[in-house]
C-alpha cells in the first residue's frame, strides 16, 4: 500500500539523518554553543573518510563564516542531495494510485511530520526539517489542485436531458468524496486543509443545484431542488462535521423552501376553481371595494360563488386528492423517502386554503348561508385514508 510504504519510508530518515549528523558533530568537533562563536570550530582529520569530497571539506574549513549548525546542515545537504528529489517522485507516483491519493499522502506525511518534530528523542536536524517541510508543501499543493479540479468537475457536471428526479450527479460526487476522506482523516492529527476543502465543494455543489433553475427537465424544478438539499441535510446530518454545521443549516432551509413551493404549485389543482375565485376576492378587497359590497361585484355575486362551490363537493375533493398522492408518488424519489414528509406538507396546506376560503365567505358573504361542501375533519379524513389506503 503506498501510504504505508510513505510511512515507513518517512520514519527510517530520521534516525539515518540524525545517526549521520551526529557522526558529523563528533568526527568534526563541530560545535552547538554560542559561546564558541569567536573562532572557527572545525577540526579536520587529515585523513578524510572516502565518501567526502572537496566540496564538504570547503563547508567545513570556512565553518566560521555560518552560524554554529550550518556546517552540519550543509554537509547534510550535500550528503542526500537525492533526498528530495526521490521524494517528491516518490509521492507522485503514490498521488497517482488509489483515487484520491493525495488525500492519503498528506494525511501520511503531516502525521509523520508532526510525530517526528514532537518526539522525546531528539529532534530532526535542520536539514530534515528543510526538505520535509518542502514535500508537506508539495503535499498541500497537490492536494489543493484536486479539490479545484474537483469543484470544477462538480459545478460544470451535465444534468441527464431524461432525468425525472432523484439524486443529481453532483450531489453524488460530493457525498462520496466526503465520505472517503472523513476516513482517510479519521485518525488525523489535523484537519484544517480537509475542513476548507469541505467548505470550498459544499459551496460548489450548492451552486451546481442552484443552476437547474436554467436546465431542462422532465419535473418540476423545485421538486428536484427539493430532493437533493433535502439529501445532502440528511447526510451532513448523518457525519456531523463541525465545519459544515451552517452549510447543514442552510441545505435545510433551502429544501423547505422549494418544497413549500412545490406543494404551493400542486396544491392548486385539487380546489383550482375555488382558488382563482377567492384570488379575485381578494384582489378587490386589496383595490379599496367593501367587504360587504364584494357580493355586488359581478363576477363575484353569491350566484357566482355557488356555481363554484357546487363544482367541489366532498366526493369530488376526495378523488381530486386521490389522484394528486398518485402524481407525487410518482414523482418522488423513493430513496429519499420524502412522500410523508410532502403529503403532510400539503395536508396543513389544504387545511390553511380551507380557512382562509372560509373567512372571506364570512366576512364578505355574511348572511348567505352559503358553505362549502366539506368540513376541515373531512379533509383530514380524506388525507388519512389515502395515507391508509396506499
Amino acid at each position: 500500500v503506498p501510504e504505508q510504504m510513505l510511512e515507513q519510508v518517512l520514519r527510517q530518515l530520521q534516525p539515518l539523518c540524525g545517526a549521520e549528523q551526529q557522526f558529523l558533530q563528533e568526527f568534526f568537533q563541530l560545535t552547538h554553543d554560542p559561546v564558541d562563536l569567536q573562532g572557527p570550530q572545525v577540526s579536520v582529520s587529515t585523513v578524510a573518510p572516502p565518501h567526502f569530497t572537496a566540496d564538504l571539506l570547503f563547508w567545513l574549513v570556512f565553518g566560521f563564516f555560518l552560524r554554529p549548525e550550518e556546517p552540519t546542515t550543509h554537509l547534510l545537504s550535500e550528503i542526500f542531495s537525492c533526498l528530495e528529489p526521490e521524494l517528491r517522485g516518490f509521492l507522485d507516483v503514490c498521488n497517482k494510485v488509489p483515487p484520491f491519493g493525495c488525500l492519503q499522502v498528506l494525511v501520511t506525511l503531516s502525521d509523520s511530520v508532526f510525530e517526528m518534530w514532537g518526539s522525546s528523542s531528539a529532534p530532526p536536524s535542520s536539514f530534515l526539517n528543510t526538505v520535509l517541510g518542502n514535500v508537506l508543501l508539495l503535499a498541500k499543493s497537490s492536494f489543493n489542485k484536486c479539490i479545484e479540479t474537483l469543484c470544477k468537475e462538480i459545478e460544470e457536471v451535465k444534468v441527464p436531458s431524461k432525468m425525472k428526479g432523484g439524486l443529481l450527479p453532483s450531489v453524488s460526487r460530493f457525498e462520496e468524496f466526503v465520505a472517503f476522506s472523513e476516513e482517510v482523516f479519521r485518525t488525523a492529527r489535523r484537519r484544517g486543509e480537509l475542513d476548507k476543502a469541505h467548505l470550498r465543494l459544499a459551496s460548489s455543489v450548492f451552486s451546481s443545484i442552484n443552476s437547474l433553475s436554467s436546465a431542462s427537465l422532465k419535473v418540476n424544478t423545485d421538486l428536484v431542488m427539493m430532493e437533493n438539499f433535502h439529501h445532502i441535510h440528511c447526510f451532513l446530518c448523518q457525519k456531523k462535521i463541525h465545519c459544515l454545521e451552517d452549510k447543514k443549516r442552510e441545505a435545510k432551509q433551502r429544501y423547505s423552501e422549494h418544497m413549500e413551493k412545490y406543494v404551493i404549485k400542486y396544491l392548486g389543482q385539487p380546489l383550482k376553481k375555488l382558488n382563482h375565485f377567492f384570488e379575485g376576492v381578494k384582489a378587490r378587497l386589496a383595490q379599496g371595494v367593501k367587504e360587504e359590497e364584494v357580493s355586488f361585484q359581478l363576477a363575484y355575486s353569491k350566484q357566482e360563488l355557488r356555481k363554484v362551490l357546487e363544482k367541489y363537493p366532498g366526493k369530488e375533493v376526495r378523488r381530486a386528492l386521490e389522484t394528486l398522492y398518485r402524481k407525487i408518488h410518482k414523482d418522488l424519489s423513493p430513496e429519499e423517502n420524502l412522500l410523508p414528509v410532502v403529503w403532510h406538507a400539503m395536508e396543513q396546506e389544504l387545511i390553511h386554503q380551507y380557512q382562509e376560503f372560509e373567512d372571506l365567505i364570512q366576512r364578505c358573504y355574511a348572511g348567505s348561508g352559503i358553505a362549502m361542501d366539506f368540513t376541515v375533519e373531512d379533509l383530514l379524513s380524506y388525507f388519512n385514508s389515502i395515507t391508509l389506503s396506499n
